[in-house]
């Protein structure tokens, strides 16, 4: 585990600890050719610069975002903001479903918005895969 999301997921709860230990194994088995780090002080998974999912801690749980998440065809993901990003939250590691991680992951490679350059483009998000 990058050594900076190992520091992050430290600083947390013994609970929300767990569950960031979690994610972070799982993303890591599911995306392993991924780059991934501290991104606007959360940890972040990346393919070719593009952010995938990562996850954060909120005021009552952790969020695990896809940014493309929107376009998985999941009914458990939720919608997350203005763009294509959808999400689930957790309050302990046992709700974290390994099984429906692994789909979501698969998703993520196989669907992607290109945010990697939605500044250039002006805020309009162009589909990649």
């Amino acid at each position: 585990m990058n050594k900076d999301i190992k520091a992050y997921n430290n600083l947390q709860s013994t609970a929300d600890k767990e569950i960031c230990n979690v994610l972070a194994q799982e993303i890591s088995r599911g995306l392993p050719e991924a780059e991934n780090k501290i991104w606007h002080a959360h940890p972040v998974w990346f393919l070719e610069g593009n952010p995938i999912v990562g996850y954060s801690k909120l005021k009552d749980c952790i969020r695990l975002l896809f940014w493309s998440g929107q376009s998985f065809d999941e009914k458990a993901l939720q919608k997350e903001g203005s763009f294509k990003a959808a999400e689930m939250r957790y309050t302990s590691a046992e709700q974290i479903n390994k099984k429906d991680l692994t789909r979501w992951l698969k998703k993520s490679k196989e669907i992607q918005w290109d945010y990697k350059n939605i500044v250039k483009r002006k805020g309009k998000l162009e589909r990649l895969k």
